[in-house]
């Protein structure tokens, strides 16, 4: 039997802290290779931390609701093997959403992930080094091969990384070797001294009820202000006569819940069209990783949804311009019921590369949204709302009541121009308008 400390693991790239929910093993309670230790808040969703071994849980360092920085030893164990270390890192044990099968899985990069420091020059290699594999996850592989050539976790972020999503690779290590090991001795970057700071301003916040932020509010608030810091937004409006589409779907609600036993909301149309949309313009679908640009293959579309807190969340419609309408009902249904009863899990809301949020259905006209990183650009659609409208027709110009909507799509002017910007929540605006009244269920 060995003892080794357990850390807060890493769940996410830009994960700095978890929220310990509730140890499901006692001090002494003895326990098998994959049992749930304890479970662990972060990213808006609850995770389970496995064993990464059997033995003993000789003693806990944290409580319940406590917030735990990644990396800070929160148990100690004793395992049943020769080979443990003397401290399981915070990527060695894997983490899974809860309410899952205990499986091997690899950590997901966060939506709104911190991108790596700036790289240096190589004529300064050996006095200044930037983290180049961004996604500090390593296998046991990777960390035996560092043990035995006595590479610290410091010098392995900074080989560069040619697999899977960022991931280190055994050749990217013996290349790195070969090479003389250039980073062995680099130091850190430090601050450019001219980089602008910001002030520390003194200002009167006022008396009145002080109510503090949960855990989730403080993510929702740290994502937003990233994402603006990140990302120059511009925002492009536009209108769109919804009449076609508001009359069909009055038309054949009922009868779409009889058919397929799915409420016939406008979301699923939204999303429908949305899809088709992106397909046309497949760079408004990206991310951006420092100089380049990853234009997304799959069409994963975000629905910003309301938790019964109040909280916001982005529950994802996966690959949406291969789904039906009835499949887009229905999986817009489960995610939506799922937020309201607090059960969305962690697949349902990783992967989105384009979101739309409707701000419409709480009476807003129109919004200024702020964009959901990493993605580049996110649509806001306002409330339906008749109103008189000039139209022109064979006896000429003439007044009708037309539902008209108001689109705003906010966009990362770092990649996403005017042009396309525009041209993308046109093209939006033009299939909702050219609906077809006579489309059959």
């Amino acid at each position: 039997m060995s003892k080794f400390d357990l850390t807060m693991p890493k769940m996410g790239e830009s994960i700095t802290e978890g929220t310990i929910i509730n140890w499901l093993i006692n001090e002494g309670d003895s326990f098998e290779e994959g049992d749930i230790i304890l479970e662990v808040a972060t990213d808006k969703v609850d995770n389970e931390v496995p064993a990464p071994k059997s033995g003993t849980l000789v003693k806990t360092l944290f409580k319940a609701k406590d917030v735990v920085p990644v990396g800070e030893v929160i148990a100690v164990l004793e395992v049943t093997t020769s080979e443990s270390k003397k401290v399981v890192t915070s990527s060695a044990v894997e983490t899974l959403p809860k309410k899952q099968k205990v499986s091997q899985q690899k950590p997901q990069p966060k939506s709104g992930a911190t991108p790596s420091t700036s790289t240096s020059s190589s004529s300064s290699v050996s006095h200044s080094f930037s983290t180049s594999n961004s996604n500090t996850f390593f296998s046991p592989l990777i960390q035996k091969i560092a043990k035995e050539q006595h590479i610290s976790f410091e010098e392995l972020a900074r080989i560069p990384a040619t697999g899977h999503e960022g991931r280190l690779r055994k050749s990217d290590v013996f290349n790195y070797i070969e090479d003389g090991r250039p980073y062995k001795f680099a130091q850190p970057v430090t601050q450019d001294p001219t980089a602008y700071r910001i002030p520390q301003l003194n200002f009167d916040k006022g008396k009145g009820k002080i109510i503090e932020m949960d855990r989730m509010r403080q993510m929702i608030a740290d994502h937003m202000v990233y994402s603006k810091h990140t990302s120059p937004h511009v925002t492009a409006y536009v209108e769109a006569d919804m009449t076609n589409m508001v009359n069909w779907r009055n038309a054949n609600k009922k009868a779409f819940e009889e058919k397929y036993g799915e409420r016939l909301t406008f979301t699923p149309l939204f999303v429908e069209a949305v899809a088709k949309a992106v397909k046309d313009f497949p760079n408004i679908n990206a991310s951006v990783d420092g100089n380049n640009i990853i234009v997304k293959e799959d069409i994963n579309i975000g629905m910003a949804t309301a938790l019964p807190s109040g909280n916001l969340i982005v529950p994802v419609v996966k690959n949406a311009d291969q789904k039906d309408l009835k499949t887009l009902a229905q999986n817009v249904n489960d995610m939506a019921n799922k937020a309201r009863e607090n059960k969305l899990g962690g697949d349902d809301i990783k992967g989105s590369t384009f979101t739309i949020s409707n701000v419409g259905t709480f009476g807003s006209v129109m919004g200024t949204p702020i964009i959901n990183q990493p993605e580049v650009a996110i649509l806001a659609l306002g409330i339906i709302k008749k109103r008189a409208e000039v139209m022109e027709t064979e006896k000429g110009d003439e007044i009708a009541i037309r539902s008209m909507m108001y689109l705003s799509l906010s966009f990362d002017h770092r990649v996403v121009d005017g042009f396309l910007g525009g041209s993308f929540v046109r093209r939006v605006a033009d299939y909702f308008e050219q609906f077809d009244i006579n489309r059959e269920l």
